[in-house]
C-alpha cells in the first residue's frame, strides 16, 4: 500500500486526481433506454439532414422575384398551379408567375426559393394575391442546413437528454453506444448503528448514511449495491471489501473515516490488491476526514459518519467521481452551479473550502442566498436547505451582498 498520510489535500488537488479515473464499460441501447446515459462514441452525421429542401412555413412556394415590390396597396398576383403534399414530392415544378400551395416540412418544389407565408396572401379564385415582398431562401431550410455529412453531432462523454436523441433518431440511428451504469458499493460501519427499522437503544443510531449514499450515487448515473453493515472491526472490514471489489466499479465506505476508526478503514483498504491511498483527509467543512484510494485501478472513498459531513462529501467529490467513471467528460466537476447574492456575512477561516447550507429565494430576475446557521449535525439543515455555497479555501467568508456560488442540490 503506497500513500502520502494525514497530508490534506485541497479540493482542486482531489478533482485533478479524479481526472485519471477510467470509464467503466460500454453497452449498446435502443433509443427509448438511451436519455440520461453517457455517449461511449461520437455520433457523426453519415447523411444531410434535411435531405431535401423544405418549407420553414405554412403558405405557398413561389420564385422570390415573382413577389419582389409587393405591398398591400399594389400587390403581386400569382397563379396557384397545385399543392404539395405531406411526404411526397412535388408533381411538378414552379414556373414564373406561380405558386404551389405548401405546409411546414413540405419538399420545396424545382423553381421555387422561398415560401410566402399564408398570413401575407388573399386567395382570389385560381390566384393569390401576395402583399409582401420575400427574399430567396426565405422560410425555407435548405439541404443539409440542419445537420451536414460528416459533422459531429454528439460528442463521447456527453449525457444524453431527449433532444439528443432527436438528433440521433432524425439520422436513423436506432440504437446507441453508451458506458454502463457504474455499480457503487456501499458499506455502512459502526458499533453504533443499528437497521433503520430497528428501535435503537441509548447510544445507538438507526442506520442513515446508507439511504442518503444510495440517493446520491443514483443522482450520479449509479447503480447502487448494498454490501452490508459490519462492526468497527478490520477483519470484518476486508472481508467486505474483499467480497465486493469484484462485483462494484466502486466502493463508498461509510462512517470509517473519523478518529478511532479512520485506521481500521485504511488498514482493511491496504490489505487489497495494488492498494494505493491517494487521499488521507480534505481541506473542506464539513467532511476533512475523508480518505480516496484505489485498488486495482479501481476508486474506494472512506466517507465521514456524521450524516452531514457525508451528503456533503458525496455531493462535491463522490458525484462527479462517479460521472467520471460513468464515462461523462464535461471537464467541470459540477456543471449545475448557479450564482446569487449572500443575504448574511458568512465567516469562514482560510486554507479550507467551506460549503454552506443555503435556501435559495428567486426574487426578480436575481437568485437571493440565505445561509442557515445552526448545529452542524442536524438532518434537519439538510432537508431544509436548497444547495451548498461554496466559500472558496482563499477567501476569509463572504460578506452580504456579495456574489456567491451555489451547488444546488439535484
Amino acid at each position: 500500500m503506497k500513500g502520502d498520510f494525514f497530508a490534506v489535500k485541497r479540493i482542486e488537488e482531489v478533482w485533478r486526481l479524479m481526472e485519471d479515473l477510467p470509464p467503466v464499460g460500454v453497452e449498446e441501447v435502443p433509443l427509448e433506454g438511451a436519455s440520461g446515459r453517457v455517449l461511449a462514441e461520437d455520433l457523426i452525421a453519415d447523411e444531410d439532414l434535411p435531405a431535401f429542401a423544405r418549407a420553414a412555413m405554412d403558405g405557398y412556394a413561389v420564385r422570390a422575384s415573382d413577389t419582389f415590390g409587393a405591398s398591400e396597396g399594389a400587390p403581386a398576383f400569382l397563379r396557384v398551379v397545385g399543392e404539395v403534399r405531406m411526404g411526397e414530392a412535388p408533381e411538378r415544378e414552379v414556373g414564373p408567375g406561380e405558386a404551389m400551395r405548401i405546409p411546414t416540412g413540405g419538399m420545396l418544389p424545382e423553381g421555387a426559393d422561398g415560401v410566402v407565408m399564408i398570413e401575407h396572401t388573399k386567395v382570389l379564385g385560381e390566384e393569390i394575391e401576395v402583399f409582401r415582398p420575400i427574399s430567396p431562401l426565405e422560410n425555407v431550410i435548405r439541404e443539409g442546413e440542419d445537420i451536414k455529412r460528416g459533422e459531429e453531432v454528439l460528442l463521447e462523454g456527453r449525457r444524453l437528454r431527449p433532444q439528443d436523441l432527436a438528433a440521433a433518431a432524425s439520422l436513423g440511428k436506432r440504437y446507441l453506444k453508451v458506458f454502463r451504469h457504474p455499480t457503487v458499493g456501499i458499506i455502512s460501519t459502526g458499533d453504533e448503528i443499528v437497521p433503520v427499522e430497528q428501535k435503537p437503544f441509548p447510544g445507538q443510531v438507526r442506520e442513515v448514511n446508507r439511504y442518503t449514499i444510495w440517493g446520491i450515487a443514483q443522482r450520479a448515473g449509479a447503480k447502487p449495491l448494498f454490501l452490508g453493515l459490519v462492526r468497527d472491526e478490520k477483519e470484518a472490514l476486508m472481508g467486505k471489501l474483499r467480497e465486493g471489489l469484484p462485483q462494484c466499479d466502486m466502493i463508498l465506505i461509510s462512517g470509517g473515516s473519523s478518529v478511532g476508526t479512520r485506521d481500521i478503514t485504511l488498514e482493511a483498504i491496504g490489505s487489497l490488491p495494488e492498494a494505493q491511498i491517494l487521499v488521507h483527509g480534505v481541506a473542506i467543512s464539513p467532511g476533512k476526514p475523508t480518505i480516496f484510494a484505489l485498488a486495482g485501478g479501481k476508486p474506494i472513498w472512506g466517507l465521514p459518519g456524521h450524516p452531514t459531513s457525508c451528503m456533503v462529501v458525496m455531493w462535491v467529490l463522490v458525484f462527479p467521481s462517479i460521472r467520471r467513471i460513468g464515462g461523462e467528460r464535461n471537464g467541470d466537476p459540477f456543471p449545475f452551479r448557479l450564482t446569487g447574492r449572500v443575504m448574511r456575512n458568512v465567516p469562514s477561516p482560510p486554507g479550507r473550502e467551506d460549503y454552506v447550507r443555503v435556501k435559495l429565494e428567486r426574487r426578480g430576475e436575481g437568485l437571493l442566498v440565505h445561509p442557515l446557521f445552526g448545529k452542524s449535525g442536524t438532518i434537519s439543515s439538510m432537508v431544509e436547505a436548497d444547495g451548498l455555497m461554496r466559500i472558496e479555501a482563499e477567501r476569509e467568508g463572504v460578506s452580504e451582498g456579495e456574489e456567491v456560488e451555489v451547488w444546488p442540490f439535484l
